[in-house]
Formats: structure tokens, C-alpha cells, sequence
């Protein structure tokens, strides 16, 4: 989760607020006073706030521009998404049982996953939802996780009961992979609760298999710790998924204490108050198995508040690393030692803390490359008065630099709530993009501050050169509400990469994307025959006609407690053909492929050396 109360107060003016001039540096000034609210008496609130409406409505300024143009409005863009969720038959409302005890997980249910579960070729989507307090069970189908079956028109039918993944405890998030090998994708569920497993039958129906797997969750002191977030990925590259599940404090139903900015008025308490847990590790088996490595592996020696995971080889040494975003913790950077053993090296690699050295509230988390320079970067997420830091990778030199101030993203985000995110390249021009879900983590945060509950979704367009934009990306994106989840793939397959946000105790929202840019794309299915059956952790690069490189690899865990479509997604600009992909699949076999037709889905089967080009599966 996040900061809670009080705010913590800058010593100075940003930098970028300065040099945009003194009309700005005056509304960061007067976004500092409001912020000062968390401390300030109501009466004198009242009264302040009374003032203050007086003062600026004789200047003819409202007090919302106060508040909210402290940056610049977003710029017209190529990037435009549609909200259909409920012309397409998508009625799920998450509802986490929000009581007057403001219980911490109450306002951090998030999960939503894009997936093919029944191999048809198009994304289904599944929803994770919370439980009754103070149960912590689905004690009525208003708890229930959904699945929704992708028909293929733009609707989706409800699934849930036939394949039987209601789930039973209380909801976080979800993490897809086909941890067997059948060609088929699981579903694990975690939870407050037990975790749940859910094993793919072929048939549309799902069996729960989480005792007979050992994920139930991971104990300390006799408890089962709170999970939020988990991915799938093969850490000793020996062909099965692996677990890595990120754990956030220590808790108990209706034992928080008592925060807020004064009596009568109870807040969701700052993570401070809450002890922090390590995260957990699980090793396949092989058959049907897990094993709890953290300690044999090093995992349990590196307490945080995990929230984000993220996976990627940063230093290209065959081996996929771990990032996890800590809340008002310490960010963790697990660097894997050729499959024996993780080093934790945030703080060295430079990832631990934004420049400031202090520690902020980390959501939501993606590892890519966001650069073309074929070095994956992490940005992630955090809350309003921080920013959200952009780390790049120094190429190899084994650590980062925070570049989110150059990269145009401080002041921007730094009036923001985020929590899920994604790094995707929504207008297919060849360079990838940026999506945060956006939502105050106070349900209440109207009664202490000028700041509101619900915030707007935002899209940061890559302008090539290290630089982002916040653009325009159409009125339903702009829409405020609580977001949490969002999740990533392209739902109709059309080419461009489509977005589904999960609302906290509201309905879920369907970005469709509808950019009209020209741009061409391809986007790859990879079928791993040494390597897991899903390629999750394969390096794909590209060269486009014009001698353009671009590089992505396999994954599904992205953002907070979400799961995105496994296939790797290029767009290409005006090249029409891709004259080269060159794939390193888990364990190192390398493939090539020359001169692919743009615009298609193609599937890829694992091998080594060049492959003839298969037919296109669009």
C-alpha cells in the first residue's frame, strides 16, 4: 500500500517547478500549504479552506486549478482507448468489505489477468475479489472471483461457476503460467488467506491442487503471511515455472490501530505500523510438487513490504532477476547467481531508493527496456507528494540511474496515486509507452485534503531520446475513480495492446484501444520445447526494414498483483517487414527467423539455429 498520515512535507521546491517558472512554483507552494491539512485542526481547516475559496474565486481561480494544474494539461496524442466493459458484458465489481475499522487490506484488492485459458487464440480475463470481514470468506457470490470467456465478437460470458474458480478466501492477486507443461495455463490465486492454486482440466473447468502443490503460503510464527503479488518464472532454467510470491506485513482482521488526522475521523494506517515480512520462493518439482527455497536460496534473509514483482535478466547473464517494489520499504533487487542462489543488491544496483534516499511507497512495478538500447529498465509506481522512478539500466555495468526527472516524469507524477503499471507500445510506433492505474489510497481523503478519492488513468506516450509525455488518450481514460489492477494484452487481436482495470468496490473498466495511427506490429506466441511449455524469460530481439533494434522478452507478471498476455508484442512504425528476430530462450538455445511479414500473430516453436518461417496465425 502506501504513505497513510501524516504527509510527509518536502524541505524545498523541485527543481522542474522552478525552472517551469513562478507561476507554477507558486501552485506547488500552495499544494505544500493544502497538504499540510493532514496536521491541521478542522475547525481551522474549515475556516482556512473558507479563506482561501474567497481569495482565489476574486482572482478568478478556482481552487481545483490550485490543485490539480500544478502541471501542464495532458498534450493531443496518437494513443486513444474506449472504456466498453459493459457493452462487452463485463460487470464484475471487486468488493473488498470496507468497514469502519479500516482493516489494511480493505483498500488493496487489485488482480485482474489476461489469458487463453482454453487455447481458442483469443484473451480471457480473470478477477480476483475480496471476502467478508471479519470471515475473510467468500461468504456470497459478491465475493467471488470472475472469469470471463473471450467470444470472440467483443463480449465476454461469465465462466466462473462451470470452471470453478470462485476462489475461497480473500482476494489480492493472480499469477498465470502453465506450470506443467501441458500446454495448458494454471491460475494462482493469492490471497490474504490461503493461496489458491488452480489447475487447467482442458475441458473449461479448473481443480484446485494447492495442498497437494504445497502453495498454500508460506508460515511465520505459526501464521500464513499476507501474500499480495506473485509471478511465474524459471529461475534455475531447467524447463519448469518457478513461483516467486512478494508478502506485505503482518496482520489481523480488526487489530489495526487507530489513525487519522484527528478523532471522529479514522484513516487506513501508515505501513510503518506494521511489521515486514520476507517474501517466498517456490522450486517445481516436476511433478505437480513445490518446494519453499527462500532460505536455501537466500530469498529469506531481505524483510520488506512486497507489493510489485517484476522479472527480467538485467546484466544478460542467462538467468532472470527479480524486482520487487517495496511500500515505505526499501525497494529489492534480487540478482540470481546462476540458479543457486539470490544476492540482494538494490542499494548498490541503485534501485533501492529514488535520488532523494529516501524510501517511498512502492506499488506497482515493470522491468523492460524502455529504450532500444537492449538493457531492461524498472519503473514503478508510488504515491502522491513522491513520484514514480524510472531507473535505467547503465548497459551491463551491473547497476542504474534514476532518470525519471530527465525522462520528463517527476513533477507529472508527483501529484499522482499510482498502483498498477505497465511498460507496453500502445500506438505501435516502435518505442514503448507507460500505463498507471490510478486511486488514493484513502477512501475518505476528501475530508482531510483538497486531494479526491478517485483519480484518472494515465498514459505516458515514449517520445524517443529518454523523453515521456503525458498525452490525451481519450475522455473514458480520463475518468476518475479508485483504480487498483490493470493488465495488459491484445484482447481482440488487432495489433495494439488493450488495457483492463479493476476498480476498487466499483466495476471494472475495458480499455480498448483504438488508435488510429498506421502503425504496423507483430506479436509472438513462443512454445518452449526444452525451455517451460510458455517461454516466460525468453529475450526477443528485432530488427525492423530500417535497421531499427527492439528488444522484449516473455512475461506475465506485471504491475501490482496483475497478469498480462505472455505473448511478446513489437510495434514496428512504417516498416512493413521484420528482417530479423533473434530469440535466446531459457538456458540459452538461440533462434532466428528473416524477413517476417508484419502484422500477425505468429507462433514460434522453440529450436535451435534458423527456422523457416511458419504460416502466420492471425
Amino acid at each position: 500500500m502506501v504513505a497513510r498520515l501524516p504527509h510527509k512535507m518536502r524541505s524545498r521546491v523541485p527543481a522542474e517547478v522552478v525552472e517551469n517558472g513562478a507561476f507554477l512554483a507558486k501552485k506547488w507552494h500552495f499544494e505544500r500549504v493544502f497538504e499540510r491539512f493532514f496536521r491541521t485542526p478542522r475547525p481551522l481547516l474549515d475556516w482556512f479552506q473558507r479563506i482561501m475559496k474567497a481569495v482565489l474565486a476574486g482572482l478568478g481561480i478556482t481552487v481545483s486549478i490550485v490543485v490539480c494544474a500544478l502541471v501542464a494539461a495532458p498534450a493531443p496524442g496518437t494513443i486513444r482507448f474506449e472504456e466498453l466493459a459493459a457493452k462487452a458484458g463485463l460487470v464484475f465489481a471487486s468488493n473488498s468489505s470496507p468497514t469502519p475499522n479500516k482493516n489494511q487490506p480493505e483498500t488493496m484488492v487489485a488482480g485482474v489477468a489476461l489469458f487463453d485459458y482454453d487455447n481458442d487464440g483469443y484473451l480471457d480475463i480473470y478477477l480476483v475479489n475480496g471476502a467478508a470481514i471479519p470471515s475473510l470468506v467468500k461468504e456470497g457470490p459478491q465475493y467471488w472471483n470472475r472469469l470471463y470467456h473471450n467470444n470472440h465478437d467483443g463480449t465476454f460470458t461469465d465462466v466462473t461457476e462451470k470452471a470453478g474458480v470462485a476462489g475461497e478466501g480473500y482476494g489480492m492477486g493472480v499469477a498465470i503460467g502453465d506450470y506443467d507443461n501441458d500446454g495448458w495455463a494454471d491460475i494462482f490465486v493469492v490471497n490474504v488467506t490461503k493461496n489458491q492454486l488452480f489447475h487447467n482440466n482442458h475441458d473449461g473447468t479448473f481443480t484446485d491442487v494447492t495442498d497437494k502443490a504445497g502453495l498454500a503460503g508460506a508460515m511465520l510464527n505459526g501464521k500464513k503471511m499476507w501474500s499480495v503479488s506473485a509471478g511465474w518464472f524459471d529461475y534455475n532454467n531447467d524447463g519448469r515455472l518457478d513461483l516467486f510470491v512478494s508478502n506485505y506485513c503482518k496482520w489481523e482482521v480488526n487489530k489495526d490501530p487507530v489513525c487519522g488526522p484527528r478523532p471522529g475521523l479514522r484513516a487506513y494506517c501508515d505501513p510503518k505500523n506494521y511489521a515486514s515480512l520476507p517474501n517466498t520462493i517456490y522450486r517445481n518439482n516436476g511433478d505437480g510438487t513445490f518446494t519453499d527455497v527462500s532460505a536455501e536460496l537466500g530469498i529469506d534473509k531481505s524483510i520488506g513490504k512486497g507489493m510489485g514483482v517484476s522479472f527480467a535478466d538485467y546484466d544478460h547473464d542467462g538467468y532472470m532477476d527479480v524486482f520487487v517494489a517495496n511500500d515505505n520499504a526499501a525497494n529489492q533487487l534480487f540478482h540470481n547467481l546462476k540458479g543457486k542462489k539470490f544476492e540482494e543488491i538494490a542499494l548498490p544496483a541503485g534501485v533501492a531508493y529514488p535520488e532523494s534516499g529516501s524510501f517511498i511507497s512502492g506499488m506497482g512495478s515493470d522491468f523492460k527496456d524502455v529504450d532500444n538500447d537492449g538493457w531492461d529498465d524498472v519503473w514503478h509506481t508510488a504515491i502522491e507528494g513522491e513520484s514514480f522512478p524510472l531507473f535505467h539500466n547503465n548497459k551491463g555495468s551491473g547497476d542504474f540511474n534514476e532518470v525519471t526527472n530527465q525522462a520528463g516524469l517527476g513533477h507529472a507524477t508527483r501529484q499522482m496515486s499510482g498502483w498498477s503499471n505497465g511498460i507496453a507500445d500502445f500506438d505501435n510506433d516502435g518505442w514503448k509507452d507507460l500505463f498507471v492505474a490510478r486511486g488514493n489510497v484513502l477512501d475518505n481523503i476528501a475530508e482531510m485534503s483538497l486531494r479526491k478519492y478517485g483519480e484518472p488513468n494515465t498514459v505516458f506516450r515514449n517520445l524517443g531520446r529518454g523523453k515521456f509525455q503525458e498525452v490525451d488518450a481519450g475522455p473514458d481514460l480520463a475518468a476518475p475513480a479508485p483504480h487498483r489492477g490493470v493488465a495488459f494484452g491484445d484482447i481482440d487481436n488487432d495489433g495494439r495492446i488493450d488495457a483492463v482495470v479493476t476498480v476498487l468496490n466499483g466495476r471494472m473498466k475495458y480499455f480498448h484501444n483504438m488508435s488510429q495511427t498506421g502503425n504496423h506490429w507483430l506479436l509472438l506466441k513462443l512454445v518452449g520445447v526444452k525451455s517451460n511449455r510458455m517461454g516466460l524469460g525468453a529475450q526477443v530481439a528485432i530488427t525492423t526494414e530500417d535497421g531499427a533494434k527492439q528488444y522484449n522478452h516473455a512475461t506475465t507478471s506485471t504491475g501490482y498483483a496483475c497478469s498480462s498476455d505472455p505473448r511478446v508484442h513489437f510495434g514496428l512504425g512504417a516498416s512493413k517487414t521484420v528482417k530479423e528476430i533473434a530469440i535466446t530462450w531459457p538456458g540459452g538455445l538461440r533462434q532466428t527467423l528473416h524477413n517476417v511479414p508484419a502484422d500477425q500473430i505468429l507462433e514460434i516453436t522453440e529450436q535451435a539455429g534458423e527456422t523457416a518461417l511458419p504460416a502466420a496465425q492471425h
